[in-house]
């Protein structure tokens, strides 16, 4: 079904009323045209070209819907996001005109070239509504809500198509959730949709009724294989028909079981006296083992390495900072022979034990 497309109603010259186009269904426009003729031209233009000018742009406006019909192209309707984008345009370009403040000649020739350019805009935007917007459903009845050009009018317009919207072919393993989603990319652009119901159709053409509601899903928790079978979902409408109607074929595979590598268990755990495990982890014991270990043994040793490097090297400026404090405050030498006087005695003279020594004082 499509729009149909009345006469035009003769507009009244001299006086700027509502017209009968796309941009003028959009209330600020209108206003703005209002302010255009009753602030910006008294001081913009002589008065005696006022009526003549205002005249010229209501009929321009009209124009704007004198596009050829076609399907890809224009068919007379437009929806609210289309009109707010035409809109747009048009009163951002007689913005920058008022803005301008140019005068006389001059304003009259880019404000109707200005028009000239806002209808190849028009007809770009009602185009890529009609491939993209216009009815987009691709089978079902969506309700369209949408605004009729030549009256303004906003109506609701039934895109009828088929509402068988094919099978669906689902595989689920048992044990695990089945899921069936009824939901089409435009049901949620429509109007007067209503609830989704899930039926489960029997091989003797009966069917139970699974669930209703606005949800567009169906989910059955840890199916099994009796769940397996034919499916139906079907979308309703407030004019009391259906909207969509969706099959689904569902088959239930078996588990996914998991492989479990295998254990030797005779001989596990049987090991001759002396003897290490087949599977006991060996380390390296000869440099040609240690060399043929894997990277990350030869990083670990090289780690150690290093670190022994870098304490040997601070014990050593330790060392070397104590002497350079000895020498400094004169006791180093001093301290040298101490200690090696000390080593020389106690060489010599070994230490006798307490109690020895006093029995040799009493003798």
């Amino acid at each position: 079904m499509r729009p149909r497309l009345p006469l035009l109603v003769a507009a009244l010259a001299g006086c700027l009323l509502p017209a009968q186009g796309c941009i003028m269904c959009d209330p600020k426009a209108l206003k703005a045209l209002k302010s255009l003729e009753n602030d910006y031209l008294p001081g913009h233009l002589e008065a005696k070209h006022h009526q003549n000018v205002m005249k010229r742009v209501q009929e321009a406006l009209q124009n704007f819907k004198e596009l050829p019909i076609g399907e890809n192209s224009y068919m007379g309707v437009i929806d609210e996001p289309t009109l707010e984008k035409v809109s747009w345009s048009f009163l951002k370009d007689l913005k920058r005109i008022t803005d301008s403040d140019v005068k006389g000649e001059l304003f009259v020739k880019e404000l109707f070239w200005m028009l000239h350019q806002e209808k190849d805009t028009f007809a770009r935007h009602v185009a890529q509504f009609q491939k993209e917007a216009f009815c987009p459903n691709k089978c079902g009845m969506m309700l369209q809500s949408l605004i009729w050009c030549t009256n303004c009018e906003k109506q609701v317009h039934a895109c009828q198509k088929s509402k068988d919207c094919g099978e669906r072919r689902v595989e689920v393993r048992a044990m695990e959730d089945l899921i069936l989603d009824c939901e089409l990319n435009w049901h949620k652009a429509s109007e007067g949709l209503t609830d989704y119901s899930f039926y489960r159709v029997w091989s003797n053409n009966s069917e139970t009724l699974m669930s209703k509601g606005k949800e567009p899903t169906l989910t059955k928790p840890m199916v099994g294989q009796e769940d397996e079978g034919t499916y139906r979902c079907e979308l309703g409408s407030v004019k009391g028909g259906l909207a969509t109607v969706i099959h689904f074929h569902v088959t239930v595979l078996p588990p996914n079981t998991e492989e479990v590598p295998s254990v030797n268990t005779e001989t596990e755990g049987c090991v001759a006296p002396g003897e290490m495990p087949a599977n006991f982890p060996q380390s390296p014991t000869t440099v040609q083992d240690m060399i043929s270990q894997p990277p990350k043994l030869e990083k670990m040793l090289r780690g150690r390495l290093v670190g022994l490097l870098i304490g040997g090297f601070v014990v050593l400026i330790t060392v070397v900072v104590t002497m350079i404090l000895c020498f400094r405050s004169g006791k180093a030498m001093d301290a040298i022979k101490y200690w090696l006087g000390t080593r020389s005695v106690a060489a010599q003279h070994p230490k006798v034990p307490e109690e020895k020594a006093t029995q040799s004082e009493d003798k």
